[in-house]
């Protein structure tokens, strides 16, 4: 009897990421059909238990344009879709996802702030040689883009933050005078 491995998946409007986390991995083999069949088995452990997996995509994908690196830990896939456009689910059909499709949170981007076009340098894949990728390397920001480079004094900040919430307190009609403070303190 076979098992199935976990597998997490992402998308872009151009492709979806899926990830089949299988630890040392023996004789792995992937095949993904245009139509959108992803197909995988491969065994691992000390007993060499046996895993398969069959996903039926949501659509049609580019089989050529797509790529796969068999790692130490992972199989990781980068699927690009036949057409671009946002998928609702991972898989066609009606039923529900299996337990052991999982949505990769670390990879996900909403609809919204999707942008065609990013690669893998716009998310942290893990340290993954993308040698094998051919040519699909990312720039060198490392994530470090999503933080704040100013020369901003945390302390002036501070201060800006107690003005405004005392101007607040102004407009709700609050009295923040020193003597009206002493005042109610002493009484």
């Amino acid at each position: 009897m076979s098992r199935h491995p976990e597998v997490k998946w992402a998308q872009r409007v151009d492709k979806v990421f899926l990830t089949v986390l299988l630890p040392d991995a023996k004789d792995a083999k992937v095949k993904l059909e245009p139509d959108g069949t992803f197909s995988f088995s491969a065994s691992a452990g000390a007993e060499n238990h046996q895993y398969e997996l069959k996903l039926d995509l949501f659509d049609k994908v580019n089989v050529e344009e797509s790529k796969i690196n068999v790692g130490v830990r992972s199989i990781f896939c980068i699927v690009e879709k036949a057409e671009p456009e946002w998928w609702p689910k991972l898989l066609r059909g009606d039923g529900k996802t299996p337990h052991y499709v999982k949505v990769d949170w670390d990879k996900w981007v909403d609809e919204d702030d999707d942008t065609a076009g990013s690669g893998p340098g716009d998310m942290d894949l893990g340290g993954m040689d993308f040698s094998k990728f051919g040519g699909m390397g990312g720039d060198d920001m490392g994530g470090m883009g999503d933080f704040d480079d100013s020369d901003e004094d945390p302390d002036l900040s501070k201060a800006e933050d107690e003005a405004a919430e005392e101007q607040d307190d102004v407009k709700a009609g609050v009295d923040t005078s020193e003597e009206k403070k002493e005042a109610t303190t002493s009484a």
